[in-house]
């Protein structure tokens, strides 16, 4: 079972992390040369969303379904996918977290 908390800290001891609000929700990014995010969490924290491929978005789905799940709208179709965290054990949680970030961080 993971927790926000877990979440942020996980996220952010990913190297060139960062926090900063997005709208109503925390998010995580990649701190180089674009920000780009690779996680958002709301408020309340019981869910996060993750940026990932969509063949990453299938095989998690498919694997862990009580877990994961598209989001509902166009995001979805790009892979962004809802992870919730109390259902979420710390491995499916770095897993599905450094995922999100490989795909944010600029290649070496």
């Amino acid at each position: 079972m993971s927790s926000a908390n877990d979440l942020r800290r996980f996220a952010l001891s990913l190297p060139d992390a960062a926090e900063r609000p997005h709208f109503d929700r925390a998010s995580f990014r990649v701190d180089a040369p674009k920000g780009k995010i690779f996680a958002t969490m709301p408020a309340d924290g019981a869910t996060a969303n993750l940026m990932l491929s969509r063949d990453e978005q299938d095989m998690l789905c498919a694997a862990e379904p009580s877990i994961f799940a598209p989001v509902p709208n166009k995001w979805g179709e790009k892979g962004a996918t809802i992870m919730t965290l109390a259902k979420a054990d710390a491995a499916t949680l770095q897993s599905a977290l450094t995922m999100a970030w490989r795909r944010a961080h600029p290649k070496p």
